[in-house]
């Protein structure tokens, strides 16, 4: 090699070594390569640090969560400092109001939030010195998929008679039966035990052993939110409810004798005839629940599988009068403008109804139907005997009084 050539080698060399030497300087090497910049750095972070508010603010669900709890999930809280502004929105921009605590250090939703809805939050706080922090972060509440809710009987604030159980119906299959039932509590002010009964997968109803203690107080509480009843989908109900009973009202209609006794108290206050099921046609027996009424409703055969050769109802009558519902199936207490008087009392003439004398239009109060609709409220006892037919199925309607005590607690998960 000519000595020009080991020259360009060496300088090559050299220039290599001090590229490599440039780069290790630039992410690293000790003070005196780099001209002290660690020390700089960490100086001005330092520096940075005392002029950053001392304020530490969460937000929860934390940012990114999905699933989250449409109750009391959302909270914005600080520590070390005050709130100064909360704003939570949707996606599109709507705001959610919201209420903060006296000491300033937590807000939250004053409504409940909605479900499959993706929030906003971003929040503002001061510490002692008057320093600002913000914090942000986005969720998504759990999502009708993954969720599944309650549907309860008898409403908030209500008066019912001393039959009236309390009935759940859920929007979801629920296989953790258990668990679902542990988050669901009903006491009485009467103290008498209360337990429930799973019909299905869907339907929870729950009552003491015998009715109701006339004007006692019920109480419903629901505390669902995050219980999880089947694989992936979660309760989100968080309520309480209480209702009233009324006086004690039961009535017995007697098919054979064809008279309904009402009593109250356990006291015969009147005495109406009737016309029950045919023999083609019989009423079940059994105790019986009334769940809805109607002033006037339209009745067709077609409806409960009483069809004509052409497909039309037996029946289509369009003003019932005073209906009273005593099963899911079709079984009524009613009125009834249509037939002769004669028959009540004497004849079973209906498709499995209990008829009583009425006028057309429902306005004629001097009627028996009218007596009984107006004297009767949801969730009195209507006790039916000697038709000749079946005893209702305790979950036709609310009528699981036809179940006695040991089989009614055999269906409890707990």
């Amino acid at each position: 090699m000519t000595d020009s050539k080991r020259r360009k080698g060496l300088m090559a060399a050299s220039a290599l070594l001090g590229g490599v030497l440039v780069l290790t300087a630039c992410s690293g090497g000790d003070d005196k390569a780099s001209g002290g910049g660690e020390s700089s750095q960490a100086q001005s972070d330092q520096a940075a640090a005392k002029k950053s508010s001392k304020a530490d603010i969460t937000i929860t669900p934390k940012d990114g969560s999905d699933n989250a709890s449409i109750n009391n999930s959302a909270a914005v809280t600080v520590s070390k400092g005050t709130l100064t502004g909360v704003t939570m929105t949707t996606a599109d921009g709507t705001a959610v109001a919201g209420a903060l605590s006296a000491d300033k250090r937590t807000w939250k939703p004053s409504v409940q939030l909605e479900r499959s809805t993706t929030y906003k939050v971003a929040a503002e706080a001061k510490d002692s010195a008057g320093l600002v922090a913000h914090e942000n972060a986005s969720f998504t509440t759990v999502s009708p998929a993954n969720s599944f809710i309650g549907s309860f009987t008898p409403e908030d604030g209500s008066t019912v008679g001393v039959g009236m159980p309390v009935s759940i119906n859920f929007d979801k299959q629920i296989t953790d039966k258990a668990a679902v039932q542990k988050g669901i509590t009903v006491t009485s002010s009467s103290g008498q035990e209360v337990a429930c009964h799973w019909f299905s997968t869907q339907r929870m109803d729950c009552r003491p052993d015998d009715y109701w203690k006339e004007n006692s107080t019920v109480t419903l509480k629901l505390a669902l939110d995050g219980v999880q009843g089947a694989s992936g989908v979660y309760g989100v109900q968080q309520k309480t409810v209480t209702f009233h009973i009324g006086r004690n009202q039961v009535s017995y209609v007697d098919a054979k004798t064809k008279e309904m006794r009402i009593t109250q108290d356990g006291k015969t206050i009147k005495t109406i005839p009737i016309s029950a099921g045919s023999p083609e046609n019989k009423t079940y027996n059994g105790v019986m629940v009334m769940s809805e009424k109607f002033k006037e409703t339209r009745m067709n055969g077609a409806t409960v599988g009483f069809t004509d050769s052409d497909g039309k109802g037996e029946y289509d009558i369009k003003d019932v009068p005073h209906a009273i519902r005593l099963t899911s199936s079709g079984t009524f207490l009613h009125g009834n403008y249509w037939g002769a008087k004669s028959i009540f009392g004497a004849v079973n003439t209906s498709h499995g109804c209990v008829g009583l004398s009425d006028t057309k239009g429902a306005d004629d109060t001097s009627t028996p139907a009218y007596w009984m609709y107006s004297h009767s409220i949801v969730g009195d006892v209507v006790v039916i005997s000697n038709t000749g037919d079946k005893t209702v199925s305790p979950d036709n309607g609310l009528n699981g009084w036809n179940l006695d005590w040991s089989a009614w607690k055999a269906g409890s998960a707990v």
